[in-house]
């Protein structure tokens, strides 16, 4: 039987499933959201993929244009299978392009591609929330996976410490996906602000390029608003079972 299984089978026996209204009322709305935000940016991101860019350039081409005005001619681009799942690479210093961004000459192509240049920027630069996110890595990763499970446990078996250990794991986690969000905004202004200084989109363009940016960091929004939702029903229900001690 599936661990997971397991878990709710205990949540259920210990009346978790009768007393915990805060699912209904934190985490149903903040999962809603989630879903509207990624299906926002799929469906923006395929309105203005479908629009070629005047200036020709592909994503690859206005990724390194970039690189290279900032002095980042030692940053590699690769190529990488998938639809949206560019990313840099801060400890290789490689900045890797999905396929639908690569070779696209696409508004939104470029738009992303310039988004993930702005993190390098940053990185060279060593923009706060960039560098503190980084910081926040390891143990987010532990707060992630170990915290909820541990304050969950903590709950049905009625061991105070336990639960106030995961809930802390957790709150790392949590924090991370906060600082995320000044992280990926800044990146999104200085693609917009150097796609504008360089010439590669044109003005009516450069509203396409910030719509993709703006639905793309709305994706971010609502993972820190559930995450955050997930932190505080924790917390709800960890002070209800010890105002019933």
């Amino acid at each position: 039987m599936p661990f997971s299984m397991v878990l709710l089978g205990l949540m259920n026996n210990y009346g978790y499933f009768r007393l915990d209204s805060w699912y209904l009322i934190l985490i149903v709305p903040a999962m809603l959201i989630s879903l509207l935000a990624s299906i926002s940016v799929r469906k923006t991101f395929d309105q203005f993929n479908r629009r070629t860019a005047a200036s020709g350039h592909t994503g690859q081409s206005a990724a390194r244009s970039i690189l290279n005005k900032n002095g980042l001619t030692n940053v590699v681009i690769e190529r990488v299978a998938g639809n949206l799942t560019d990313h840099y690479d801060p400890r290789t210093q490689r900045l890797r392009l999905s396929e639908s961004t690569y070779g696209s000459s696409s508004i939104a192509a470029i738009g992303v591609a310039a988004h993930e240049a702005g993190h390098a920027i940053q990185h060279n630069e060593g923009f706060w929330a960039n560098s503190l996110r980084s910081t926040l890595v390891p143990v987010a990763r532990i707060g992630s996976t170990v915290g909820p499970y541990l304050a969950l446990f903590g709950l049905i078996l009625q061991i105070s410490m336990l639960t106030g250990i995961g809930i802390v794991l957790f709150s790392a986690a949590v924090l991370f996906y906060l600082v995320t969000l000044p992280v990926e905004f800044d990146a999104s202004r200085r693609a917009i602000r150097v796609l504008e200084e360089q010439g590669m989109l044109t003005a009516d363009e450069l509203t396409g390029a910030r719509r993709v940016l703006r639905a793309a960091a709305m994706t971010y929004v609502a993972s820190a608003l559930l995450s955050f939702a997930s932190l505080l029903r924790l917390i709800l229900l960890s002070r209800g079972r010890s105002g019933r001690k």
